[in-house]
């Protein structure tokens, strides 16, 4: 006779199954929103935030679509609103062909919205930028929004990450291209800093050019430690596209880019074109630095540049 309390072995089976599925699907919805679990005894995943977060996803159609999509319309209002960029230099660009990284001097969070909006297409419509691992991807959520409306991909400041060197070669040698700051940081006081050879190193890795960028302005409306920016003009003048030759090095080039930088900031100050080449030509830009002062006076020639330029007088570049 059966017993009656006995549970038949194929209905056990098909709870059993039931329940595996039941716990997957918990599992895929709490994955974004915490790490994965990793059976008892064996190592833990990496965290994925920082050098390690993983931005593949950014690049697919939905994703380039959405950011294009961004950046065309709220990023160029809030641009246009803030900074109503004078663009120049783009004359210049007229013989660059494939990707190419464009390396600018870095004064403001609104130097990266400035600069996704104001370079010309093919380029922009194809880019992705460098951004501090430690800033931009300190957790998922600024993670995620960095690498989907500005295209970021997470960048050591103060080690070498074979990682995410790899990734930005990669990109580059698959047709995209990088907006890359050199100096690494902000400027934490109006005035620009030495260059870093990370730019050099990545351009003589893929095989592409480097567009020397000039930003003006951008320090003013978003300087380091403010919250909230403020209307004030800026400019981005691009230069001519530099090659890694072959008598070149990592140090060698990265002086080349930043001289690059400094006569573009002449350019941008004085308004004179030739003059500034000349400057150039015997090696005597101002430098990025501004003058070797005390910080009050630093300060006050930032502020005084346009009514030294108004008067004719010969001043340091206002970056």
């Amino acid at each position: 006779m059966t017993d009656p309390n006995r549970r038949n072995p194929i209905s056990h089976l098909t709870d059993r199954r039931a329940k595996a599925s039941i716990s997957r699907v918990v599992r895929k919805v709490e994955f974004p929103l915490k790490a994965a679990e990793t059976p008892e005894g064996e190592t833990p995943l990496p965290s994925n935030v920082g050098s390690n977060y993983q931005t593949d996803w950014a690049r697919r159609y939905a994703s380039r679509v959405t950011r294009r999509l961004a950046l065309a319309t709220l990023g160029k209002g809030v641009i246009s609103y803030y900074a109503n960029p004078t663009i120049r230099g783009l004359d210049r660009l007229h013989d660059l062909e494939g990707p190419a990284i464009f390396a600018a001097n870095h004064q403001s969070h609104a130097d990266t919205l400035l600069m996704l909006t104001s370079m010309p297409a093919p380029w922009k419509h194809k880019a992705f930028v460098g951004a501090a691992a430690d800033y931009f991807f300190g957790n998922r959520v600024t993670g995620a929004i960095s690498a989907l409306f500005i295209g970021a991909i997470p960048i050591e400041r103060t080690a070498i990450n074979r990682n995410t060197i790899e990734k930005a070669v990669d990109l580059l040698r698959n047709g995209w291209s990088m907006v890359i700051y050199p100096e690494g940081g902000r400027s934490p006081d109006g005035w620009g800093q030495e260059f870093r050879p990370g730019a050099a190193f990545l351009a003589k890795q893929a095989g592409v050019p480097v567009v020397p960028v000039h930003i003006r302005g951008t320090f003013d409306i978003l300087r380091k430690g403010r919250n909230w920016p403020k209307k004030s003009k800026a400019t981005v003048n691009f230069g001519r596209p530099l090659e890694f030759a072959e008598e070149d090095n990592n140090r060698r080039f990265t002086r080349k880019l930043q001289l690059a930088v400094e006569s573009l900031a002449d350019e941008t100050a004085t308004g004179n074109w030739f003059a500034s080449r000349q400057r150039a030509h015997s090696d005597e830009s101002p430098g990025l630095g501004g003058p070797d002062a005390a910080a009050w006076r630093r300060r006050w020639t930032l502020t005084h540049q346009e009514d030294n330029r108004s008067q004719g007088q010969r001043r340091w570049p206002y970056v």
